[in-house]
């Protein structure tokens, strides 16, 4: 099973916690109708990018083959073949759409909305894939741009309001993580003297100023979020001060990044960094005390 796990990514599914952003800033998670709808949209959106890897594997297979790491996916490797790739791409749309169907029936509710947000996910990644992740600047928005779409899905599916500087920040943390990703392949490429197209208009030094501009951003964006009077009303005044931990790992991270030179994936950096893994259960406990011990 390893190897499908790979070929879907499982690992990657992390970034579709997003679509759980509306229910916990709305101070709703232990709303069981609410959750339950948030864990159909995480699976959905899931399915989703799953069915959008695949495809973008099966489109650059030839140049993975040429990828010190990523000659190890699936396709590329040969562990799974193409045809059997197509079936397993054609079988998660299917699931997809008959998961969104069975949601409207069993919630009794259109999900017209949230529907449209999976299909705009996946005709914007399809441009992505063919064509767009060419384009310097325009390929690092689209991915920043599918980290607003999953949030925007979890709004939709449980029909909670977000916040401007929700949407804002949200945008602003995904550029940081796609400029971070676009670096390390370009340490990467100047360590083994192989390029790719994707990283044509990039440069390291370009990449360390977005990063700082990008990170920067973020934390002015979440400054404001926790200053604005909806969230202090919801929460508490005090909520400001989870800032600090924002701060914190945003540091962190680009000491990785800058200092360290990790070139792997914002996202393994994450599942490995312990200061950042402890600094963000902190932020999460901090939120949570105060949602539920408001008083």
């Amino acid at each position: 099973m390893k190897k499908y796990f790979k070929l879907l990514r499982v690992e990657q599914w992390v970034k579709n916690l997003f679509v759980f952003v509306p229910l916990f800033f709305s101070g709703n998670i232990k709303n069981l109708d609410l959750l339950t709808k948030s864990i159909f949209a995480f699976i959905i959106f899931s399915l989703a990018a799953s069915v959008v890897y695949i495809l973008n594997d099966y489109n650059d297979i030839e140049a993975d083959k040429q990828h010190p790491e990523k000659r190890r996916r699936p396709m590329a490797s040969g562990a799974i073949s193409k045809s059997k790739a197509i079936g397993i791409f054609i079988g998660l749309i299917a699931a997809d759409i008959a998961l969104v169907l069975f949601a409207q029936a069993y919630f009794q509710e259109s999900l017209w909305k949230f529907a449209t947000i999976v299909g705009f996910y996946f005709v914007m990644n399809l441009a992505y894939t063919f064509k767009l992740k060419h384009v310097p600047i325009i390929d690092i928005s689209i991915i920043a741009v599918g980290f607003v779409l999953r949030v925007l899905a979890g709004g939709y599916m449980t029909g909670i309001s977000i916040s401007q500087w929700a949407i804002l920040l949200t945008f602003v943390l995904a550029l940081v993580l796609a400029i971070g990703k676009r670096r390390g392949e370009l340490i990467n490429a100047q360590v083994s003297g192989k390029t790719r197209k994707a990283l044509d208009g990039y440069n390291v030094q370009f990449a360390d100023i977005a990063l700082s501009i990008s990170v920067t951003l973020a934390i002015m964006c979440y400054l404001m979020f926790t200053l604005s009077p909806e969230v202090q009303a919801r929460f508490h005044e005090r909520v400001f001060y989870t800032v600090i931990f924002v701060v914190f790992a945003f540091l962190r991270y680009l000491q990785q990044t800058l200092v360290y030179n990790r070139t792997e994936s914002p996202t393994k950096i994450v599942y490995r960094d312990r200061y950042i893994q402890i600094t963000l259960i902190l932020w999460v406990a901090a939120f949570l005390i105060q949602i539920y011990f408001k008083k």
